[in-house]
């Protein structure tokens, strides 16, 4: 059987710029396929500490590695507009044709509401994303567009660098509204780690909205962005999930949270208990293969993986050692 593309989730959130290119080379020598990193104004929590630029960050890991790239995600519709995201993405293939995607998601308060103005409830942010890919796919002809739609305007504009072909949409999904328009509009989805049931769900919606589209959802790319807490031992595992990534543990939505303030007194609310079914805390290595082995055998051609602590050199080098090779797709 054919290795698992297993990427590494570089966190921008946790990592400096230079830590985490070293990190993402250092993924990439020990075998893991890419690289995805999520576009943050802001950490969620003070502790993580760091909030890079996401595309300055993946040109210079373009240059330090060979695998895909991705923006996984980022939201084209209040920080940016669709215009500059379809730009960033655009320059992004032509330095590394064939390696890069774009993730787009409906974006979190946390790090749009930078820019002030009315934050919209659910909805209408959905309604903003899937317009916004419409201006993204119009600039993606290289030629002469103009959009003038219910949240955005554009201007005749075209994009003066284009790849030969342009980078796949894949869009961020996780209810069933939104997986069946990602199925008919988008290249992919990009979901996390979630009871199989409701993955199962999204599948369902997401070949449904592609097959009324026309399109084979077979042949398009499913990607799963893993947490996970991997250390020397299980004591240790649960310490690094509960003070570098207690939002692994809140279960409520957090799309309007604003401040890694207010998230921070949020987590003071959080118990080991509250990670059950959303995140493996093991030092037991075949735990983890056998976890992310279940999510290849329900049909994600390429699974992201980010370790929560700050042991990353120790784990990729485990990982790398005892955990990729032993996963199939």
């Amino acid at each position: 059987m054919a290795r698992a593309k297993i990427g590494y989730a570089a966190m921008l959130e946790q990592f400096g710029p230079g830590e985490v290119l070293d990190l993402c080379a250092a993924a990439e020598a020990a075998g893991f396929s890419g690289i995805m990193a999520a576009d943050h104004f802001q950490p969620w929590t003070p502790q993580q500490g760091q909030a890079s630029f996401v595309w300055e960050v993946l040109a210079i890991a373009g240059v330090r590695t060979k695998g895909d790239l991705g923006p996984g995600v980022t939201c084209p519709s209040f920080r940016m507009h669709p215009a500059i995201v379809a730009q960033a993405a655009a320059t992004l293939e032509v330095m590394f044709p064939g390696r890069t995607w774009l993730g787009l998601g409906s974006g979190e308060a946390l790090n749009e509401h930078v820019v002030a103005g009315y934050w919209p409830e659910t909805p209408e942010r959905i309604n903003r994303m899937f317009e916004a890919i419409e201006i993204i796919r119009k600039l993606f002809t290289g030629k002469d567009v103009k959009h003038d739609g219910r949240y955005f305007k554009l201007e005749t504009a075209r994009l003066w660098t284009m790849p030969e072909v342009p980078p796949p949409i894949y869009i961020a999904t996780a209810g069933p509204i939104t997986a069946k328009r990602t199925g008919a509009l988008a290249d992919g989805l990009i979901t996390v780690g979630a009871p199989e049931g409701k993955i199962e769900m999204i599948f369902d919606k997401f070949d449904e909205g592609a097959r009324e589209a026309g399109k084979d959802p077979a042949a398009m790319r499913k990607i799963l962005q893993l947490h996970l807490s991997w250390a020397e031992t299980d004591e240790l595992a649960v310490r690094n999930a509960m003070e570098e990534w207690p939002n692994g543990g809140m279960k409520f939505p957090k799309a309007d949270i604003r401040s890694p303030g207010d998230f921070e007194q949020m987590a003071k609310l959080v118990r080991p208990e509250d990670f059950a079914g959303r995140m493996v805390m093991s030092a037991d290595l075949e735990v983890h293969r056998t976890h992310i082995q279940k999510f290849l055998d329900m049909g994600f051609g390429q699974i992201y993986l980010h370790n929560v602590g700050r042991n990353q050199a120790e784990w990729i080098e485990a990982f790398g050692r005892e955990v990729l090779p032993g996963l199939t797709a």
